[in-house]
């Protein structure tokens, strides 16, 4: 018995190590209309991380032969994309910051999108979607629309702006506009994958 138990545990232990979530290309919605987000990088991470769809896991960006670090302040929040989303190029997912307590990475998380902030770099118009929790309880910001963050966290508005154009010094970043929820929600459902 002890000797067929064993290489049945083995069997189980590969099967269930093997076994990868495929973050890309979970639902942006959830099956309640909720909108999804999968972190990338924790808040007050200075480590740039990004999800690998090939090997599907969370990999340290590479620059100059080694780990890419913000040589800036960290994370003002949680980074991450929104998924079954392709933007670039790259065909990355599209890029979002939640505004609440630290997410580690491969949060899966439902959302409000209070807006977009809008950047150029080197001539390519970038989106980053800006979020809270769906979950009232779980959020830090009590704003559900960019006029209302706009108005009660004025001061955050500007440090995230700008933290995205200068966390970056080789990149060329400048700041376009902030864009409300309405605009965010018709950037998601062009970005989506069909």
């Amino acid at each position: 018995m002890r000797s067929l138990l064993y290489p049945l545990l083995l069997c189980t232990i590969a099967l269930l190590t093997s076994c990868k979530t495929d973050y890309a290309n979970l639902p942006t919605y959830t099956g309640s209309r909720q909108l999804q987000a999968v972190i990338e990088v924790p808040a007050g991470n200075n480590l740039q991380l990004k999800y690998d769809r090939q090997a599907q896991e969370f990999v340290s960006v590479k620059h100059a032969g080694g780990d890419r670090i913000v040589e800036f302040l960290p994370y003002p929040s949680n980074y991450g994309f929104i998924p079954s989303t392709e933007v670039g190029k790259d065909g990355d997912g599209l890029p979002i910051l939640v505004l609440a307590q630290r997410m580690e990475t491969g949060t899966v998380t439902e959302v409000l999108p209070l807006g977009i902030l809008q950047l150029e770099t080197d001539g390519e118009i970038q989106p980053i979607v800006i979020a809270v929790p769906a979950r009232p309880r779980e959020r830090i910001i009590s704003a559900t629309t960019l006029a209302t963050f706009s108005q009660a966290y004025p001061a955050a508005q500007v440090i995230l702006k700008e933290w995205f154009v200068n966390q970056d010094k080789t990149a060329n970043t400048k700041f376009v506009a902030w864009r409300d929820e309405r605009f965010a929600d018709k950037e998601i459902q062009r970005w989506m994958k069909l």
